[in-house]
């Protein structure tokens, strides 16, 4: 006999797998198509992503406006100019840099910061910084990734490769994690996560890399595993990051935007730390040769 307590908690798990399920099954197809066919797929997929990040981090920055700042029939009153500001700056910058004007989309950037900060300390001079914040975060990993797709030698494999690495990264985290439990990670910030967890994930990234490997004829098969065993750390810890964040906030979600998983900077948080990184090491390595 089935314990009746029991039932209806693995009936409740099951509705909440489900949004997840589904979701994920609607949106990774379009977002591996895009990736695959590169151009301007893969740029309006950036521009839309990122314009959508930048919309989650100002509602997290909660109310702050602008006395007086109305313009009739356009922009009622309680108008929040910083998150204006910083999801045009995150917009533009993406915009220049998917046209591979990566210096002007810095400089679009760096000006964004400047103004809503500007703005943010006239609205709540005690939160100054927290739209800036979000331009001088998103900015650079929206940018990075879209580096990578489109300026890197065989940029498509390499940032599909990045995505099955993170995605493997955060199914192996949360299974091993709630299948094993044990010591937590990093609880201060993440209470949820756990040593077992990281360990899992980068299992499971490994074991991407060595699937990759195979779908590049056995080419650097043991690098793959070992690289993709490390990522899955700088993964791991974006999220950490992202969950700080949160906590900061005192929110458990960026949003609601997508059903059973709570906000996009909930899904790519760890994508954005893995291309950030990934970037800097290859310019880095340009630079010194």
């Amino acid at each position: 006999m089935i314990d009746a307590t029991v039932q209806p908690q693995a009936q409740g798990k099951t509705r909440r797998l489900s949004p997840r399920i589904l979701s994920a099954l609607v949106l990774a197809p379009p977002v591996l198509a895009a990736i695959w066919c590169g151009g301007l797929y893969v740029s309006l997929l950036v521009v839309v992503a990122g314009g959508l990040l930048a919309w989650e981090w100002s509602r997290l920055c909660g109310p702050v406006h602008l006395p007086g700042f109305v313009v009739p029939g356009l922009v009622a009153p309680g108008f929040v100019a910083p998150g204006l500001v910083v999801t045009g700056s995150v917009v533009l910058a993406l915009v220049a840099g998917s046209l591979s004007y990566f210096d002007v989309a810095a400089w679009i950037a760096a000006a964004g910061a400047m103004a809503a900060a500007v703005l943010g300390g006239k609205s709540a001079p005690n939160r100054p910084l927290r739209h800036a914040l979000g331009v001088i975060y998103l900015a650079p990993t929206c940018l990075a990734f879209l580096w990578l797709r489109q300026e890197v030698p065989q940029g498509r494999d390499l940032v599909l490769w990045l995505l099955l690495v993170v995605w493997a990264t955060d199914t192996g985290a949360f299974c091993f994690g709630k299948m094993i439990g044990g010591p937590k990670l990093v609880p201060a910030f993440s209470p949820n996560k756990t040593w077992a967890g990281l360990l899992g994930g980068m299992a499971c990234a490994a074991i991407v890399g060595l699937l990759f490997s195979v779908f590049r004829q056995g080419q650097g098969m043991a690098f793959l595993a070992v690289a993709s065993a490390l990522l899955a750390v700088v993964a791991q810890a974006g999220d950490v990051l992202e969950s700080a964040m949160k906590r900061y906030f005192g929110v458990k979600d960026s949003s609601r935007l997508i059903p059973g998983h709570g906000g996009l900077m909930d899904r790519v948080d760890g994508l954005l730390a893995v291309s950030l990184f990934v970037a800097l090491l290859l310019w880095s390595a340009r630079f010194a040769g």
